[in-house]
Order: structure tokens, then sequence, then C-alpha cells
């Protein structure tokens, strides 16, 4: 489990999202709800923290934090 998200780290879900493009999801939006984005084909899906955070498999990549 990650302990925490930021806005455009790049993520492994559990399942692939059916475009077959890409295995990676950028985060787009982070709250009580998340919000990803295909890599591949640029699908966007927000779900409830909880559901994401059992459904990513890994971090792949953090976002450059500016400050």
């Amino acid at each position: 489990m990650i302990d925490h998200y930021a806005l455009n780290d790049i993520v492994q879900m559990k399942k692939d999202h059916p475009c077959k493009k890409s295995h990676y999801w950028k985060i787009v939006r982070v709250g009580a709800d998340i919000k990803i984005k295909c890599e591949g084909c640029g699908a966007i899906v927000m779900m409830e923290r909880t559901e994401f955070e059992r459904k990513c498999k890994k971090m792949i990549e953090r976002a450059e934090e500016n400050g």
C-alpha cells in the first residue's frame, strides 16, 4: 500500500485499461475521490480513495515537487 498520492504521480493499477495502449495512469485529482487518466488513450476514471487504494498495484513515478 502506498501512503501518499500527489497530483501528476504515475501509478499502475491491478487491472489494465481495456485500450491496451498503456499500463500506467496519471493522477489528475486528489481529495476524498481520486481521478486518474490513462496514459495510453486519455480516458479519465474517478473513484473513491479507498477503492483506489485497493486497486492500485504500485507507484511508478513520483511527480516533481515544486518548492
